[in-house]
């Protein structure tokens, strides 16, 4: 089988630099997939794919050209849910993994929250992302790559 690729839904990703320090472990390519411009990385097997402005193009380049045992990084719980059902594993940038037993889990949770807030008309803030926050990413991203590989390796 072939080497994972990590797909980044990168308009607003603060971790980066995380993915790049495990990518550059492993030796294994990240694409970065942006609406609007990037700077671009120091990482010489990260590229970037600039998209169309439109809503969710991102989102649709990912989820049609990941591959089985590849990588999405992304907090969109759509996304994730789209890249696990080509048999990607997709992680948020909080550090949670979502796989075929859990994502469907979350993409309802997901969808309830929205309701809601759209039926009480209010706004729910996210918690401020931390250090905490990109040491677990760290952790289960390197988990997730070895995961990935010992598959591909079967």
């Amino acid at each position: 089988m072939k080497t994972p690729t990590i797909w980044v839904d990168a308009d607003a990703c603060p971790v980066r630099s995380e993915i790049e320090k495990v990518a550059e472990r492993y030796g294994l390519s990240v694409v970065y997939v942006a609406a609007s411009g990037l700077r671009p990385s120091r990482y010489d097997l990260a590229s970037i794919k600039l998209v169309g402005g439109g809503f969710d193009e991102a989102d649709d380049y990912i989820a049609e050209n990941i591959a089985a045992n590849d990588l999405c990084i992304t907090a969109d719980m759509p996304l994730a849910a789209r890249c696990v059902e080509r048999k990607a594993l997709a992680l948020t940038p909080k550090g949670r993994l979502l796989d075929q037993a859990n994502v469907g889990g979350a993409l309802a949770a997901r969808n309830l929250s929205q309701h809601l807030r759209e039926a009480n008309q209010s706004q729910t803030y996210n918690a401020p992302f931390g250090k905490a926050d990109r040491s677990q990413f760290l952790q289960v991203m390197d988990r997730a790559i070895r995961q990935l590989q010992s598959t591909s390796q079967s």
